[in-house]
């Protein structure tokens, strides 16, 4: 619901940056996401795209519920910029699609691996619209960690195919959105950003249900959609509060590591075994998330002293 008391707006959301910590939840959205997304690629085979989110996004939004509404109530929902959120919660809409359409085109580790471009573009946008200063050292160590991206990728035939396209198309969109919680987090708290994301992309994926079709799944896969959408719940919330305590050049290069546990999951269940440009290149995009983190580290020190 939306404040509408002109003498009693919602108290604006102080925002402190707390780069270690936001690592940290990143770190730990990278294995929740990816075994979401290496479940999505389960069911995506048998189920449309518009299926697979919508479970997804409700039980995220049960999961979040039950992570935030017992400390803030409906509190949470009070909020000056609705259109905001819904705008926000349709591009992200849109980016998911785009992913789970590229999963079902194409291996884990490769759409992961176009994905964490993702970062380079969520710097341009935060310095066209957030203003904030990238800096030759985080410009070098995202150019370094594009390249690294590219070598995962090992452009040519096969990477053009329909399923990279979309995979870029996430690519771009993600790094949008993680602009736009970076903003409205100066106003917002993670778990007002958080709800009605979810409530947002629960709605809109029920919409898509009767464009793209429904089948009712079987007890197994009903299972694995609800575990999928668990494991969503928490990296999303984490995800959100990881953008919150920090900025996207800082600690967007973490969300790489879900390539790691993207090449385990795919080498397991689907047989995929990485090669050495995915090796490698996973190399430098890790290097790169860790030259950022000592650069951030050491200007904060800086700034205390």
């Amino acid at each position: 619901m939306t404040d509408t008391s002109a003498d009693a707006p919602p108290p604006a959301y102080r925002r402190a940056d707390h780069i270690p910590l936001g690592i940290a939840l990143m770190l730990a959205t990278s294995v929740m996401y990816a075994c979401s997304t290496a479940i999505s690629k389960w069911q995506v085979a048998h189920y449309s795209f518009a299926e697979v989110l919508f479970f997804r996004s409700s039980v995220s939004l049960v999961v979040a519920s039950l992570l935030i509404l017992p400390r803030t109530g409906m509190a949470v929902f009070a909020t000056r910029r609705l259109r905001d959120h819904a705008a926000r919660s349709l591009t992200q809409s849109v980016a998911q699609s785009f992913i789970v359409i590229a999963l079902g085109l194409m291996p884990l580790a490769g759409a992961q691996a176009i994905n964490f471009s993702a970062p380079l573009f969520a710097t341009l946008f935060a310095a066209l619209w957030l203003k904030e200063k990238i800096g030759f050292a985080r410009g070098a160590a995202l150019f370094v960690g594009f390249a690294g991206v590219l070598l995962v990728a090992s452009p040519g035939a096969d990477s053009f195919r329909l399923g990279a396209l979309f995979a870029v198309g996430n690519a771009v969109l993600y790094g949008s959105v993680t602009a736009a919680v970076r903003g409205m987090s100066e106003t917002e708290s993670p778990q007002t950003l958080t709800m009605y994301q979810m409530l947002f992309m629960t709605l809109f994926f029920a919409l898509a249900l009767p464009l793209f079709g429904f089948a009712v799944p079987s007890g197994r896969d009903a299972l694995a959609l609800i575990a999928g959408g668990v494991c969503n719940g928490f990296g999303q919330y984490w995800w959100t509060r990881s953008l919150a305590l920090a900025p996207p050049a800082a600690v967007g290069p973490f969300y790489y590591f879900v390539l790691v546990w993207a090449m385990i999951l795919g080498f397991v269940f689907w047989g995929d075994v990485p090669g050495v440009s995915l090796l490698s290149g996973s190399a430098i995009v890790v290097a790169s998330g860790l030259f950022l983190l000592w650069h951030e580290a050491g200007k904060k020190a800086a700034a205390k002293s």
